[in-house]
């Protein structure tokens, strides 16, 4: 599957507009619209070029020299591999907390759990790729920590990204793990709780700390910009209307 590319452009009133080019994990995909319309008000002379991916799939892009400035993980591990390898030139921190649901396009009865899995009349169940998505491998963990996983292992298809997983799920798997932040997005606001989709039970996996850092080559005013408004009130309010917990 092609690498999937998002661009925003934030236009300036001025033709000297700077443009920062950052690489952020699909699962915020659905907040960053709200997020660089935000930054924008603010930074109106500041264009945002935005990458998507999976946090690993970009990790590796990162460390085989694109041109990222700032990285948006959907976990800890991905940022602190590159802070060690001097990659980052700033010390991973939270900007966000994610967490999972379960989603299907049709009414389930959630309150069977971990246990619904099980069900006959569910044959595929999607996940991200639990190598490269974090999200994904949170699924896995619940999954396993639940004890349906050896059960359910040979229904699961994997998605190359958390936002991948989504469309699968409502499309070619009967349910699916998703981040619970896609179904604050408009165009999934028509499925609804406790018939399409509940949360998962987040005793099941280890919290999903999503860690913000500068790269090499994004020494400079527009790109520390972006960093701190990610870690200002008012991105945090708009990440919290978006399902996520935040520090």
């Amino acid at each position: 599957m092609k690498k999937l590319i998002l661009v925003f452009m934030l236009f300036g009133s001025t033709l000297f507009a700077q443009t920062i080019n950052i690489a952020v994990a699909a699962n915020v995909s659905y907040a960053m619209e709200v997020l660089l319309d935000e930054f924008s008000k603010t930074n109106p002379d500041t264009d945002v070029k935005v990458t998507l991916g999976s946090s690993g799939k970009l990790t590796a892009q990162i460390k085989h020299g694109a041109p990222y400035e700032l990285f948006m993980s959907a976990n800890m591990m991905f940022p602190e591999s590159l802070y060690s390898d001097e990659i980052a030139i700033t010390k991973p921190i939270v900007y966000a907390q994610g967490s999972l649901a379960y989603l299907s396009s049709s009414q389930k009865d959630f309150s069977k759990s971990m246990e619904l899995l099980k069900d006959k009349a569910i044959g595929k169940i999607a996940i991200a790729n639990p190598k490269t998505a974090p999200y994904g491998k949170a699924a896995v963990e619940a999954m396993k920590n639940s004890g349906v996983y050896e059960d359910i292992k040979s229904k699961l298809i994997y998605a190359e990204s958390i936002s991948q997983t989504v469309s699968f799920a409502i499309t070619a798997a009967d349910i699916g793990f998703i981040a619970k932040s896609s179904l604050y997005s408009p165009k999934m606001l028509h499925f609804k709780e406790g018939i399409n989709w509940v949360d998962v039970d987040s005793e099941l996996y280890t919290p999903i700390n999503q860690g913000i850092v500068i790269l090499k080559g994004g020494e400079n005013e527009e790109v520390r910009a972006f960093y701190d408004f990610m870690l200002s009130d008012r991105a945090k309010k708009i990440l919290k209307d978006f399902g996520y917990l935040v520090p």
